[in-house]
């Protein structure tokens, strides 16, 4: 079967062609930053990142999701698209520019307001004004709640007074705040009147014209890393700091002039969390870029074992290519078929990213009103999901496809070193993968309810114990899953003759994975039931539980995943790319399925024989698409200059 590749990569690219492309061109053009990060010393390579991400910003790609009256593109969804199709190169610079205009401009832009916006937007769009996002402590990371930064009003002279009280409330690692940033939006507790009223963000200036630290601030830079070395990362202390009472970012909250605090959101749970959740974006992008990680690692990988050739059969002179082996299939399809579910799971929580938040829709229809607070609940829970197993999949995608390059894979020029290195904090920044899976499943548990925000996880427990767990379960459809399912698994498909009836229905494959999910989210409401009725303290409860939790997570996640990708496939004309497309579906849901056999099997949703079906048919599969391998890799576009790697013979291409 021959595919249409130029096809194949318009449908992956969606809406957004001419922004990936845009960005493609600027990649190809600036290839030489993959030589220079080897080969620089720390501080030249952190300075010729930052020209490159000046040079981008002097193009207009990393502007688009600002409003056009600052020089922007007003356009939530050209600037995910941007950012993910940067990640095909230099991880470096893909961070430098998630710091610049997600973290730093994305707090300014959604926290701040008219004032805020035009004091910094245009100069921040530029690269003319350089900030950081100042969050993150070496205390606190995930807890942000518990920040130690405080922010006192002096009433006397109209400012706030911004002190870190100890090292374990010092900001750490602290991307462009070690040699570049000039300002930064500063996460602390604001105290007016001698009342705390939690975490805030105000802008704080560090840096002089001339790039000398102001009084009161000391900044360290936090060395050497294990990827990621053309940031510049530090660590920052701020000693009676004082700033103008108009640089609170007051989106959500405002300090009048005689020290009166006034929101309109009066509970201090539901404001905390209204505030970061504007922040979605940089989750978003973050997952978008590990997926993106991924498909280059896939296609280097898929390339090698396509040209080179190892032992044969006895007797002859001619040896077999790698992908021609089966366990080598094993190895690298699998994870193609799981990055093309991942990449169309991604394109649907982008797409709901524009909806909530795109500034230049807000008549459209299609745009979710501002005030939907359960749409956008929803949105921080797919986003936070996604993000989770777009990360933990590169993260593994890469260590599979180096280790499939034998001693080729290991040597720097074939680029694996640098992506195993720089993607590995992706799973922990923007959002511990753990602690998202815990948010995903405490929107599942609760439904989204208007108390969602004012939760802990302790909180959670204690509203799931107080509902009857036949409202869970009525609330999960589990119970309508469970008749579906009896007219398909096992009692009808598993007990008849041919074990493999129907393993690549795609309704069979989601009814699987959704029986997973709701019958492990129903076995969490009653765990946290009976933990409480028991008399346990909450947090017990929880800890004890804690594992499950995640592991429904997980489960409501790769069914969404799945959704996704059925959802693109059935929107597709028929013709060879959706027949290579089916494949690659079937391949990633059995795999699901195979992967957690052991608790279908232990469930009952599995017999024996099926199970032993299961992983017959991956191995197909795993047959089928090896004809279709180059040409699904090719469908990525990924520009040849990203794929420098020595050990690939483009000489026939």
């Amino acid at each position: 079967m021959t595919l249409d590749v130029a096809s194949l990569s318009s449908l992956l690219d969606g809406d957004y062609a001419d922004v990936r492309r845009l960005v493609r061109e600027n990649l190809a053009e600036h290839a030489s930053i993959l030589t220079d990060a080897e080969e620089m010393s720390r501080d030249d390579f952190r300075q010729r990142v930052l020209d490159v991400v000046l040079m981008m910003a002097e193009t207009g790609q990393t502007g688009f999701g600002f409003p056009k009256e600052y020089g922007g593109g007003e356009d939530v969804g050209a600037s995910v698209a941007a950012f993910e199709t940067l990640a095909l190169g230099d991880l470096s610079v893909v961070t430098k520019v998630g710091v610049q205009f997600g973290l730093f401009g994305g707090a300014i832009l959604q926290l701040g307001t008219k004032p805020h916006h035009d004091a910094y937007l245009e100069d921040l769009i530029t690269g003319r004004l350089l900030g950081c996002f100042a969050m993150t402590e070496s205390g606190h990371g995930s807890n942000v709640q518990a920040l130690g930064t405080t922010a006192t009003y002096d009433a006397e002279t109209g400012e706030f007074v911004v002190d870190t009280p100890d090292d374990r409330a010092r900001k750490d690692y602290i991307g462009n705040a070690a040699m570049h940033a000039q300002v930064a939006v500063v996460f602390a507790q604001l105290v007016v009147a001698g009342e705390s009223h939690g975490v805030h963000a105000l802008v704080v200036p560090l840096r002089d014209g001339a790039g000398n630290l102001l009084p009161g601030v000391r900044i360290e830079d936090c060395g050497r890393k294990i990827g990621l070395n053309g940031v510049d990362n530090g660590r920052i202390w701020f000693d009676g700091v004082r700033v103008p009472r108009a640089n609170l970012l007051d989106r959500y909250a405002v300090v009048t002039e005689d020290g009166r605090y006034l929101s309109d959101i009066e509970n201090p749970d539901r404001r905390f969390f209204t505030m970061l959740g504007t922040l979605v974006q940089g989750r978003v992008c973050v997952g978008g870029a590990g997926i993106n990680a991924a498909k280059v690692a896939i296609t280097i990988a898929v390339k090698y074992a396509l040209q080179r050739r190892q032992f044969g059969s006895p007797g002859s002179d001619a040896e077999d290519l790698l992908l021609d082996y089966g366990q080598h299939q094993r190895r690298l399809l699998p994870l193609l078929a799981r990055t093309y579910a991942l990449h169309f799971a991604q394109e649907r929580v982008a797409a709901d990213l524009h909806r909530v938040f795109n500034v230049a829709s807000a008549s459209d229809e299609d745009t979710v009103a501002a005030d939907d607070e359960h749409a956008r609940r929803a949105l921080e829970a797919r986003a936070a999901g996604t993000k989770a197993l777009g990360t933990w999949h590169a993260a593994r995608a890469i260590q599979e496809c180096r280790e499939a390059c034998g001693g080729a894979g290991y040597l720097s020029v074939n680029r694996f070193d640098a992506l195993r290195a720089d993607t590995d904090v992706f799973t922990t920044f923007e959002g511990d993968n753990t602690i998202l899976l815990q948010l995903v499943a405490k929107g599942l548990l609760t439904d989204y309810k208007d108390s969602f925000e004012d939760m802990d996880q302790i909180g959670m427990v204690r509203f799931v114990a107080s509902a009857a767990v036949e409202t869970v379960l009525e609330r999960t459809n589990a119970r309508s899953i469970l008749e579906r399912l009896r007219a398909a698994v096992p009692g009808n498909r598993d007990s008849v003759d041919d074990p493999d009836e129907g393993l690549q229905d795609g309704s069979w494959q989601l009814e699987m994975l959704t029986w997973r999910e709701e019958h492990m989210l129903a076995g969490v409401a009653r765990r946290l039931k009976r933990g409480i009725d028991a008399g346990r303290d909450p947090a017990e409860v929880f800890s004890r539980c804690q594992d499950h939790v995640i592991g429904a997570a997980w489960a409501h996640v790769e069914r969404i995943v799945l959704e996704a990708f059925l959802d693109k496939l059935a929107a597709m004309a028929d013709g060879s790319n959706k027949d290579a497309l089916n494949h690659l579906c079937d391949l990633f849901a059995l795999t699901c399925i195979e992967s957690d056999r052991g608790w279908f099997l232990e469930h009952g949703r599995l017999s024996n024989a099926r199970a032993k079906a299961v992983t017959r048919r991956v191995n197909q599969l795993c047959r089928r698409v090896r004809p279709d391998a180059m040409e699904l890799v090719d469908a990525f576009a990924i520009p040849r200059e990203m794929l420098r790697a020595e050990m690939l013979d483009f000489s026939g291409s």
